[in-house]
């Protein structure tokens, strides 16, 4: 299913982050596939597997001086999705 990854702009392996609760610590993981539901699978530090919503997870990426920066997935996936349209 790495063809539903590439639809969000993910990538076996990238890194991303997420949060437990409001006012919880940052955890990070890599992701591994796109479940059924939507959601994506990740492994964190640890090598325990989890199953997070599109809406939770902060991917890795670039500013616009290039500098590392994290990023909601939901606005890399819509930039992904608008240039599919061009």
């Amino acid at each position: 299913m790495s063809d539903g990854l590439a639809m969000l702009g993910l990538s076996e392996g990238e890194p991303v982050r997420w949060r437990s609760g409001p006012g919880g610590r940052w955890q990070t993981g890599r992701v591994t596939h796109r479940e059924r539901d939507g959601s994506i699978g990740v492994t964190d530090g640890r090598g325990s597997a989890r199953s997070l919503a599109v809406d939770r997870l902060e991917v890795k990426g670039s500013g616009p001086r290039g500098a590392h920066r994290w990023e909601p997935l939901t606005e890399r996936a819509s930039r992904t999705e608008q240039l599919k349209l061009l």
